[in-house]
């Protein structure tokens, strides 16, 4: 059904005579059916790329109905092809610093949905924006390196894969069309534990405190309750990292279909699942200790928004009128602080101070240069002669 949608709205799309603005609402509205049901519409994307030029009228949007039309089970010769077009066009050192910026977010969200339609050249050459002197485009490009990191860090030459993680080393890129179903919720297996820790603390708790209650029973004071720290955090990390891989899955299975879930569970997985990329690979040094993670969830949404294409790590500069309508916007009404004079008398005549300003200069020049010679030091009355 969608996908017969989908083709009809394409159809009017190739010959519609209207507007571009409109053309533009059918190119958005396409990308989502697209990106969101997963179809296969392969006429969509050779369009697509008529206009993926940088003098063209919004082109941002028009990289961003791309990037929300790829997904993964698009077969990756027909994204590559547009990722090769955004790179040659918008990725050269002869266009500006926000249009490198600009096309480097592109391929990095395209990316993200269809890893596959990456190759290792494309790869290579984008990772070496890196150290451009342009921070926007150095940043965009350390991105994209942060992002194989995490998918697929064979693909990057050895002195950008950074030190490798617990998480690096379960990064595996999936074959065109495999599937990576689970029975499980991957990192469920810290509920497990957590839940027997605190069933041993509570037997230990339950005994302080019945033989508290004989002791003081008449004091009444409070017991204390047994919160988890830090330190039992990274002991049951320690634990499951000595399990072996069968035993977790068995762990996280049985709890996965046990029971609901809540969400402040949920939110302890993916804490656990999110500490693996802080966490050096056994025999391996951490090299950082705070690092800015996002979820796949984050990073791979339904739709994007047009910030993840526009987005500029450093705020370029503006132009003359700008700043000069900020300056002039800035500055008040300096009249009120001026000091007014006023004369006692509204009727009375000027002085010759104030006559001598409205007279011609040239009938003052020989009155002023009479009061100049008198004004004359005697050092300079004697240089004169």
């Amino acid at each position: 059904m969608e996908v017969d949608f989908a083709e009809k709205l394409l159809k009017q799309l190739e010959s519609s005579k209207e507007r571009f603005e409109v053309k533009m609402m059918l190119m958005d509205l396409i990308s989502r059916l697209v990106g969101i049901h997963e179809l296969f519409l392969f006429n969509f994307y050779p369009f697509v790329q008529r206009y993926l030029q940088p003098h063209q009228r919004e082109v941002t949007k028009i990289l961003l109905f791309a990037a929300q039309a790829s997904h993964q089970l698009v077969p990756p010769e027909i994204i590559q092809s547009v990722l090769m077009t955004i790179a040659n066009n918008f990725v050269t050192d002869k266009n500006s610093g926000e249009v490198m910026t600009v096309g480097i977010n592109a391929i990095k969200e395209i990316s993200a949905r269809c890893p596959l339609a990456m190759t290792e050249d494309l790869l290579q050459d984008l990772a070496q924006y890196r150290s451009h002197k342009n921070k926007n485009v150095m940043m965009s490009a350390r991105t994209l390196i942060q992002l194989f990191r995490s998918l697929n860090p064979q693909m990057l030459q050895k002195k950008f894969r950074g030190k490798p993680t617990e998480a690096t080393l379960e990064a595996k890129i999936h074959e065109y069309g495999e599937l990576d179903a689970k029975n499980y919720i991957p990192g469920a297996e810290i509920l497990d534990l957590e839940a027997k820790e605190e069933d041993g603390d509570h037997e230990d708790g339950w005994e302080t405190a019945s033989s508290s209650e004989e002791e003081d029973d008449e004091d009444g004071e409070w017991i204390d309750v047994h919160h988890s720290s830090d330190e039992e955090q990274k002991e049951l990390a320690e634990k499951i990292k000595s399990m072996p891989v069968e035993e977790q899955k068995a762990k996280a299975a049985a709890v996965s279909t046990s029971r609901l879930l809540t969400q402040e569970e949920f939110q302890k997985i993916r804490l656990a699942q999110l500490s693996k990329e802080l966490k050096s690979a056994p025999g391996k040094s951490a090299k950082r200790k705070n690092v800015e993670i996002e979820s796949d969830e984050e990073r791979r949404g339904e739709l994007l928004s047009l910030r993840d294409i526009e987005h500029l790590h450093k705020k370029p500069k503006s132009d003359k009128e700008t700043r000069l309508a900020t300056a002039m916007a800035g500055k008040t009404n300096r009249k009120e602080f001026v000091k007014k004079k006023t004369k006692l008398n509204p009727f009375s005549s000027t002085t010759n101070k104030e006559k001598k300003k409205q007279k011609n200069f040239m009938m003052m020049r020989y009155s002023n240069n009479v009061r100049s010679k008198n004004k004359r030091s005697f050092r300079e009355k004697q240089a004169s002669g």
